[in-house]
Protein backbone atom coordinates (compact mmCIF):
# COMPACT_ATOMS: atom_id res chain seq x y z
CA UNK A 1 0.00 0.00 0.00
CA UNK A 2 1.37 3.12 -0.74
CA UNK A 3 0.48 6.68 0.94
CA UNK A 4 1.35 9.62 -0.39
CA UNK A 5 1.37 13.26 1.50
CA UNK A 6 2.25 16.67 -0.43
CA UNK A 7 3.07 19.32 1.24
CA UNK A 8 3.80 22.86 -0.29
CA UNK A 9 4.50 25.54 1.85
CA UNK A 10 5.64 29.13 0.91
CA UNK A 11 8.30 29.85 3.12
CA UNK A 12 9.81 33.18 2.96
CA UNK A 13 9.88 35.42 0.03
CA UNK A 14 12.27 37.57 -1.42
CA UNK A 15 12.76 40.27 -3.49
CA UNK A 16 15.21 39.94 -6.63
CA UNK A 17 14.63 42.77 -9.20
CA UNK A 18 11.15 43.53 -9.19
CA UNK A 19 10.44 39.38 -9.05
CA UNK A 20 10.10 37.35 -6.31
CA UNK A 21 11.69 34.20 -4.98
CA UNK A 22 9.87 31.65 -2.66
CA UNK A 23 11.11 28.90 -1.17
CA UNK A 24 8.62 26.03 -1.05
CA UNK A 25 8.61 22.49 0.66
CA UNK A 26 7.89 19.71 -1.46
CA UNK A 27 7.58 15.97 0.72
CA UNK A 28 6.44 12.64 0.12
CA UNK A 29 6.01 10.87 3.16
CA UNK A 30 5.69 6.96 4.06
CA UNK A 31 6.14 5.77 0.32
CA UNK A 32 6.17 2.42 0.44
CA UNK A 33 8.50 -0.48 -0.67
CA UNK A 34 9.16 -4.30 -0.23
CA UNK A 35 13.37 -4.70 -1.34
CA UNK A 36 16.37 -6.56 -0.80
CA UNK A 37 18.54 -4.91 0.76
CA UNK A 38 21.14 -6.05 3.83
CA UNK A 39 24.44 -7.16 4.96
CA UNK A 40 22.91 -10.81 5.62
CA UNK A 41 22.19 -13.19 2.27
CA UNK A 42 19.03 -13.95 4.32
CA UNK A 43 17.85 -10.34 4.00
CA UNK A 44 18.88 -10.28 0.32
CA UNK A 45 16.52 -13.08 -0.25
CA UNK A 46 13.62 -12.95 2.22
CA UNK A 47 13.53 -9.32 1.71
CA UNK A 48 12.33 -6.68 3.94
CA UNK A 49 9.61 -4.26 4.15
CA UNK A 50 11.01 0.00 3.95
CA UNK A 51 9.27 3.06 4.38
CA UNK A 52 11.26 6.47 2.64
CA UNK A 53 10.22 10.15 3.51
CA UNK A 54 11.81 12.49 0.98
CA UNK A 55 11.46 16.43 2.06
CA UNK A 56 12.95 19.10 0.02
CA UNK A 57 13.17 22.23 -0.06
CA UNK A 58 12.92 23.98 -3.03
CA UNK A 59 13.64 27.76 -4.64
CA UNK A 60 10.21 28.59 -7.05
CA UNK A 61 9.83 31.73 -8.58
CA UNK A 62 6.64 33.61 -7.64
CA UNK A 63 5.50 33.45 -11.70
CA UNK A 64 6.00 29.67 -12.22
CA UNK A 65 1.93 30.10 -12.75
CA UNK A 66 1.68 26.04 -12.52
CA UNK A 67 4.66 25.31 -14.49
CA UNK A 68 5.75 22.20 -13.00
CA UNK A 69 9.33 22.26 -14.58
CA UNK A 70 10.02 25.55 -12.09
CA UNK A 71 8.96 23.29 -9.00
CA UNK A 72 9.70 19.81 -8.30
CA UNK A 73 7.41 16.75 -9.96
CA UNK A 74 6.90 14.73 -7.60
CA UNK A 75 6.16 11.44 -9.34
CA UNK A 76 9.98 11.71 -10.44
CA UNK A 77 10.68 11.43 -7.03
CA UNK A 78 8.76 8.61 -6.26
CA UNK A 79 10.42 6.65 -9.61
CA UNK A 80 13.57 7.73 -8.40
CA UNK A 81 13.11 6.32 -5.07
CA UNK A 82 11.31 3.34 -6.58
CA UNK A 83 14.33 2.28 -9.25
CA UNK A 84 17.32 2.84 -6.74
CA UNK A 85 14.73 0.17 -4.03
CA UNK A 86 14.82 -2.08 -6.68
CA UNK A 87 19.02 -2.20 -7.16
CA UNK A 88 19.82 -4.61 -4.29
CA UNK A 89 22.58 -3.00 -1.69
CA UNK A 90 24.15 -3.96 1.32
CA UNK A 91 23.64 -1.25 2.91
CA UNK A 92 20.63 1.75 3.81
CA UNK A 93 22.93 4.51 3.64
CA UNK A 94 24.06 3.06 0.40
CA UNK A 95 20.50 3.24 -0.86
CA UNK A 96 19.63 6.37 0.66
CA UNK A 97 23.01 8.60 -0.71
CA UNK A 98 22.04 7.19 -3.69
CA UNK A 99 18.31 8.76 -3.79
CA UNK A 100 20.13 12.24 -2.71
CA UNK A 101 22.62 11.90 -5.48
CA UNK A 102 20.06 11.59 -8.47
CA UNK A 103 17.70 14.44 -6.47
CA UNK A 104 20.34 16.70 -6.56
CA UNK A 105 21.32 15.69 -9.92
CA UNK A 106 17.88 15.94 -11.48
CA UNK A 107 16.48 19.29 -9.85
CA UNK A 108 19.06 22.10 -9.52
CA UNK A 109 16.44 24.19 -7.68
CA UNK A 110 16.90 21.82 -4.25
CA UNK A 111 17.81 24.24 -1.44
CA UNK A 112 18.03 21.50 1.31
CA UNK A 113 16.28 18.47 2.14
CA UNK A 114 16.12 14.78 3.80
CA UNK A 115 15.87 11.56 2.65
CA UNK A 116 14.83 8.79 5.21
CA UNK A 117 14.52 5.25 5.11
CA UNK A 118 12.99 2.64 7.88
CA UNK A 119 13.37 -0.72 7.66
CA UNK A 120 10.53 -2.44 9.04
CA UNK A 121 11.53 -4.84 12.22
CA UNK A 122 14.88 -5.85 11.93
CA UNK A 123 16.26 -8.86 12.95
CA UNK A 124 18.60 -7.78 15.94
CA UNK A 125 17.52 -10.01 18.63
CA UNK A 126 14.89 -8.09 20.16
CA UNK A 127 11.92 -6.52 19.08
CA UNK A 128 12.60 -2.95 17.10
CA UNK A 129 10.16 -1.61 15.58
CA UNK A 130 12.56 0.21 12.61
CA UNK A 131 16.08 0.57 11.76
CA UNK A 132 16.38 4.30 10.41
CA UNK A 133 18.83 5.81 8.05
CA UNK A 134 18.79 9.37 6.96
CA UNK A 135 20.53 11.98 5.23
CA UNK A 136 19.84 15.58 5.49
CA UNK A 137 21.40 17.63 2.48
Amino acid sequence: MFYLTVLFVDYAIFALNNSYVMTTFVALEDMYFKAFHGYYEAERKMGNEFFIDVVLEVSTPSDYADDIDKTINYETVYSICKEEMNDTRLLLETVVQSIVDRIQTTWKNVISGSVKMKKLGPQLGGKVKYAIVEIKF
